[in-house]
């Protein structure tokens, strides 16, 4: 039996749970939504403090990674994506992060009309309820909560004072007006439980009679007749069927798996789906081009009193917090741990920041191996916005295969001058008399490691991806012969499909990128449902009145 829906949304995600319950609030819309992965239940995923296990897990995780990176002496870096209900958002580190004013204002010069600042600033306030932000720049009653940590231990207080002391500026809300600064970090945790897109959106839209979820369904291909798209191919259950949308497919499957998918349905670089066999229809060598990700390296310091997470490194202490958050969703294992951070301009001359922090009472890798000996805390550091560009390809025709993913990083020099500097300048705020009664000896990378090219050794060796691809299904204007998508959403070339997710990006936003793929689901849902789209803001951000002559 055909299943017939009017709407079809690929991937039940950061941005196709947005859509998902947009589209369904109609009842007239009948809403198909296929997710690969399964139920998001269970403590692992919605206890905070306990980010780094599903990430980890084949169970939630896709079990992605980069071919051998030509710049990085051949290592192959994990590119975890959320395979469960939420997508990415049940298995990330729930930073929530708008991206700067200026990023989307580049977008629009980038062919992306209509989503400048002031066309999206609207939609992150309808999608957020903010919990301590800026009046007037915030949402105060969107399906998302966003809130801060308690900020329990001192060095919290010693990173942003000693941000102060090296001569940054403090923003109250990264978010809001002003992100340049040192400041407090926000996160997708409501009443102690991560806030996914699942709970946020599609749990309380699946109530409605007219939305449906089909888990455990692989997408093989769009099914396209006469050019337009007339549904989808899955598996589920061994068997392979097919579901008809009779108005729209949307894909919102990721950055590597939107375009593997196109790809899969004969939408993509010609050449590349010849020698694969797929039969062309339509040439876009956009699709899976454009690929981009952030690095960070973590620059560890040992801590001269015992307050560190470290002290609850052990099964007792775990034991301890996790019933606490069991019973009462609250103590440490109700926050990410990732409660200061800063976003700092590397040089004078750079109009808007792009080096961003995560700081952490703690040195430990984000995946949660290799606790360092003893006490300390660390700060993730790296360039926002490396010019460096990769690819996504496929490796066979069965849908079945891996993608080939490769992000080329660092094959711009400029990587390797931006991440020097952002270690030198993390040294200088560690060097502050904020973290005098704290500090201890340089963990990583270590006093000895001071030169250019020991620095660029131990970059080639430790850097590490922020995991925030995006870009492989670039928005741009429809006589642009690398975009893949209209700036309403639609796949150039074909009718009835659209792409809605982090790949879109034109260009990668400041920061972590599970808030503007969540914009980009409410931005998408209004042209899909043919509304008009929000009034435009006029609100004015903050841009440091002397960045053309002064770093800070």
């Amino acid at each position: 039996m055909t299943l017939q829906f009017d709407f079809i949304i690929v991937g039940a995600g950061s941005a196709g749970c947005a859509m998902a319950s947009r589209l369904s609030e109609d009842p007239r819309n009948r809403v198909l939504v296929l997710e690969f992965g399964g139920t998001d239940a269970g403590p692992l995923i919605q206890m905070p403090a306990a980010l780094s296990y599903p990430m980890n897990m084949p169970l939630y995780d896709w079990g992605f990674e980069s071919d051998p990176e030509p710049h990085l002496g051949g290592r192959r870096l994990a590119t975890p994506r959320g395979k469960v209900i939420g997508g990415s958002s049940s298995i990330n580190g729930m930073v929530y992060v708008r991206g700067h004013a200026c990023d989307f204002d580049t977008w629009e010069e980038m062919g992306a009309n209509g989503w400048g600042y002031r066309h999206v600033l609207p939609y992150y306030k309808r999608l957020e309820t903010s919990h301590g932000g800026q009046n007037g720049w915030r949402g105060t009653n969107g399906p998302l909560h966003v809130t801060r940590g308690t900020k329990w231990n001192p060095l919290f207080h010693a990173f942003r004072d000693a941000g102060e002391q090296a001569g940054y500026g403090v923003t109250e809300d990264y978010n809001g007006e002003r992100q340049e600064g040192f400041g407090d970090m926000e996160m997708t945790v409501h009443k102690g439980r991560r806030w996914s897109a699942a709970n946020a959106y599609l749990k309380p839209a699946l109530k409605r009679g007219n939305l449906e979820l089909i888990k455990g369904a692989l997408v093989r291909k769009v099914l396209i007749e006469n050019g337009r798209a007339v549904g989808v191919e899955f598996e589920t259950g061994g068997k392979i069927r097919e579901a008809r949308a009779n108005r729209e497919v949307i894909l919102a499957a990721s950055s590597i798996n939107s375009p593997k998918i196109l790809m899969q349905s004969g939408i993509g670089p010609a050449d590349h789906l010849q020698d694969m066999g797929i039969e062309i229809v339509a040439d876009r060598p956009g699709v899976g081009a454009n690929l981009q990700d952030h690095l960070e390296l973590y620059l560890q310091q040992a801590c001269t009193q015992p307050i560190t997470l470290y002290k609850h490194w052990n099964l007792v202490s775990k034991a301890l917090i996790g019933a606490q958050w069991l019973f009462f969703k609250q103590g440490l294992g109700a926050s990410n741990q990732f409660e200061s951070c800063a976003f700092i301009r590397s040089k004078a001359g750079v109009r808007y920041p792009d080096i961003q922090y995560h700081f952490l009472p703690f040195a430990v890798r984000y995946d949660g191996q290799a606790a360092a000996e003893g006490h300390g805390f660390q700060a993730h550091v790296g360039p926002m916005r490396s010019k460096s560009r990769g690819r996504i390809r496929l490796t066979s025709g069965d849908p079945r295969g891996k993608p080939s993913i490769l992000f080329n990083y660092m094959s711009h020099e400029e990587d390797w001058e931006d991440f020097r500097r952002c270690i030198r300048l993390t040294r200088e705020v560690f060097d502050q008399e904020a973290f005098a009664p704290y500090r201890g000896k340089e963990i990583q990378p270590g006093d000895h490691v001071q030169s250019d090219d020991a620095l660029n050794d131990f970059i080639r060796e430790h850097v590490e991806s922020a995991y925030h691809p995006c870009g492989t299904c670039r928005m741009g204007s429809k006589e642009d012969p690398m975009a893949v998508v209209d700036p309403e959403c639609r796949v150039i070339g074909v009718e009835a499909l659209r792409v809605a997710d982090s790949s879109i990006f034109p260009q990668i936003t400041n920061g972590n990128l599970n808030a503007p793929s969540i914009m980009v689901g409410e931005k998408a849902s209004d042209h899909i449902l043919g509304k008009d789209p929000l009034p435009a803001s006029n609100q004015d951000p903050w841009i440091n009145p002397a960045w053309e002559t002064s770093q800070r």
